[in-house]
């Protein structure tokens, strides 16, 4: 049975407003009330209730990646079921409550079994909610691949795409593709019946291709500005597409490398706050102590606060958690309350997961504690406590 736990004395960011002095009531795995500081003393508990008073801390939505490799020397990467519920185990560290673990593209057969073993680590996470899984390709431009394996690249190929829904149990939840390859229209309405968010990624798309993706559904970006085809005054591209049409959502990795601090004020000015969502895209030696780091089969150095390939200075990824990316969009221009949202009811929103995103009566109770100087404190998941700081006192 789960216990009940309140978190008192502290600043509620609801997912869209912020509520001084204010507590969460967490009944059943579920958020039961959010009421104000001075209510405290009229309310009775059940027997064996857990107060715990966060000091004046935030009491916000847990974040929710939907953009993830790995996190601490674990990752889709290795293959097997078991270092994605070690990431599952770790990624509270973070605050991150909920995640879809995103797999490279690969060798059909290697892949099938990626997303196989991947999975079937649903449903037996110990630590962060594995949604589903984000596939980052196979079909994608070659002339935009970053660091991604060329010969693991496909043609839209549907048989190819049933095998993957079949091998994940159809839960494939979104995926990465370029608008402008052959056979998109047809992947894109075999995916939406699926419920898939097609995100536009690794593409080299002109304008027209990207309007035309979106009419086919695809409304959703890869992290913007990279790996896609920049602005130009004689054809938008990709990143003018995203940037013009308002419906558009799209990723943003907040980490102040992959993308300038201040293109932030150019996204806060053009995009409506609600579409944007906040990504790490990291690699499994986040967070690891010690090297020699790899990903992706292939050796990385953490330089310049990103990964690189050791063998050629490529960026191979990031190296940012989710409550750095939080703590550096407040640092870009935007408010306290906007960046918990595009780490937490944006995504949910987008990914269309009811109960997640939001501090509200009857959602899961996916909580992150932190204070002033982005600490994480304490970490609910569907109400059981992964993770609380000594200091904080629970009567």
């Amino acid at each position: 049975m789960k216990e009940t736990v309140c978190l008192y004395n502290g600043t509620v960011l609801t997912g869209f407003a912020a509520m001084e002095d204010c507590a969460v009531l967490v009944e059943g795995g579920l958020v039961a009330d959010v009421f104000s500081h001075r209510r405290l003393g009229q309310r009775h508990f059940a027997q064996g209730a857990r107060l715990v008073d966060v000091g004046g801390a935030y009491i916000a939505p847990g974040f929710i990646d939907t953009h993830i490799h790995g996190y601490g020397g674990f990752g889709t990467d290795d293959g097997s079921t078991e270092a994605v519920l070690e990431m599952s185990r770790l990624l509270t560290e973070c605050g991150v409550t909920a995640f879809n673990p995103t797999l490279y593209p690969s060798p059909r057969a290697a892949m099938l079994d990626a997303v196989a073993k991947t999975a079937a680590a649903m449903g037996r996470e110990s630590g962060a909610r594995i949604m589903g899984l984000h596939l980052e390709g196979p079909f994608l431009s070659p002339s935009r691949l970053g660091v991604l394996p060329p010969e693991a690249l496909s043609p839209v190929d549907l048989s190819y795409m049933e095998e993957l829904w079949q091998a994940s149990g159809g839960h494939i939840v979104n995926m990465t593709v370029a608008p402008e390859i052959k056979g998109m229209r047809e992947l894109a309405l075999f995916c939406i019946k699926r419920g898939i968010v097609l995100q536009a990624g690794h593409t080299d798309a002109k304008y027209d291709n990207m309007v035309e993706g979106m009419q086919a559904g695809i409304l959703h970006a890869t992290h913007l500005f990279n790996a896609m085809s920049r602005m130009d005054h004689r054809d938008p591209n990709a990143v003018g597409a995203v940037l013009i049409h308002t419906e558009m959502a799209c990723e943003i990795i907040a980490d102040g490398f992959h993308v300038h601090p201040d293109l932030f004020k150019l996204l806060l000015r053009d995009k409506p706050i609600d579409r944007i969502v906040l990504v790490t895209d990291s690699l499994k030696p986040t967070g690891q102590r010690e090297g020699p780091f790899f990903a992706n089969h292939e050796e990385v150095a953490l330089r310049d606060g990103v990964f690189k390939r050791v063998s050629d200075g490529v960026i191979a990824g990031s190296g940012l958690t989710m409550i750095r990316g939080v703590r550096n969009l407040t640092r870009f221009g935007f408010s306290l309350e906007d960046a918990v949202k595009t780490a937490g009811f944006n995504p949910a929103t987008l990914m269309r997961y009811r109960g997640k995103g939001a501090i509200i009566p009857g959602n899961d109770a996916d909580l992150v504690v932190f204070d002033r100087d982005f600490r994480i404190r304490a970490v609910l998941v569907g109400g059981e406590i992964k993770r609380m700081e000594d200091s904080l006192c629970a009567s």
